[in-house]
């Protein structure tokens, strides 16, 4: 192996003592070796850490392991801590409790070679419960699937349509991307407890050359019941949580788009994009726990939980928020009323 490796396989850790060996076995099986696993723990409190240790023999020196000074609560942070600590040409973020398929590495490096690709995005993946049982193959985007490699447009006016008609998803561990597009234009997760993958996916799109379709099943998503958006919370938790990205993430990004010329050019793009980030998951998630609280509690949770972020203007937030939810609760009564 060469002193700079093909592929730089990032994967934070969290509580995962039950998975996180099974994760680095199947990197272990790769038929493709020339990667380095960088694993970085963000203040686990089982045996997560020492199951990595007892791995690092049988990869030599390809694994690093690497740790948080406090625990952030969601991959962002460790996967950015791993991106710069990464030497590999290409970058492939994975989740601790997940696998791949013993070709995967391979399929993916020959796919990013022959096309020169910047990023090699999979359609589909495999989603399996937590035993391993029930595999089955999935897609998460919209839309008719491609049955061979196809290059996405470099029409950014396009890219952005496709980002609005769900032909994305923004799963990091769907992309392998070059290194040096994510260090170049400074790509990193927001700050954000979830959401942070959905601003990541969108500047990768509108800053990356060739954008590659596959069809590759690869990645073995195995669901558990650890994931931060399946937590059981109060509705009003429920609303501080779907709420943190618009207050960690949004404004880095509506700057992140400022830089480029085409949306400088284009604020309908621009305002499109907000509007899909906004109104996508963040509102949607938010609206359904709106129903379960008074509109009182819903001001003054906002309020309380964000007065720092917005300083003199956290009065206005927590007012308009609460508006919003008001008007659309009755936009939504008027149109039952008319459908009687």
């Amino acid at each position: 192996m060469s002193n700079f490796p093909a592929i730089s396989v990032i994967i934070p850790l969290y509580n995962a003592e039950n998975f996180i060996g099974e994760c680095l076995e199947s990197l272990l099986a790769q038929t493709f070796q020339n990667f380095e696993v960088i694993v970085v723990d963000d203040c686990s409190t089982d045996n997560s850490v020492a199951v990595v240790e007892n791995y690092a023999k049988k990869f030599g020196r390809r694994l690093k392991l690497s740790r948080t000074p406090k625990n952030f609560g969601s991959g962002a942070r460790p996967r950015n801590k791993g991106l710069k600590l990464s030497r590999g040409e290409f970058v492939f973020n994975m989740d601790n409790d997940d696998l791949l398929v013993p070709t995967a590495l391979e399929e993916l490096m020959t796919l990013a070679e022959n096309f020169s690709a910047d990023v090699v995005y999979c359609e589909k993946y495999y989603r399996a419960r937590a035993d391993l049982s029930e595999v089955r193959i999935c897609s998460e985007q919209t839309g008719n699937l491609i049955e061979e490699p196809t290059l996405e447009t470099d029409d950014p006016a396009l890219r952005v349509q496709a980002i609005l008609d769900g032909r994305f998803w923004v799963a990091p561990w769907s992309k392998l991307v070059r290194r040096d597009l994510l260090l170049e234009h400074e790509i990193f997760f927001p700050p954000c407890k979830i959401s942070d993958d959905d601003i990541w996916t969108c500047e990768l799109i509108f800053c990356a050359g060739k954008i590659l379709r596959v069809p590759n099943t690869v990645y073995v998503n195995r669901i558990t019941d650890d994931s931060l958006s399946r937590i059981d919370r109060t509705p009003a938790h429920e609303i501080i949580f779907w709420l943190d990205p618009l207050v960690s993430g949004l404004k880095s990004f509506d700057d992140f788009m400022g830089e480029i010329n085409f949306f400088r050019q284009n604020p309908q793009y621009r305002l499109a994009i907000l509007d899909h980030l906004i109104n996508g998951r963040t509102f949607a998630q938010i609206n359904r726990y709106c129903e379960k609280i008074s509109p009182v509690e819903i001001y003054e949770t906002i309020r309380r939980n964000f007065a720092k972020d917005f300083g003199q203007h956290d009065v206005l937030f927590a007012y308009l928020c609460t508006l919003v939810h008001e008007q659309r609760k009755n936009l939504r009564l008027c149109d039952e009323q008319l459908r009687q």
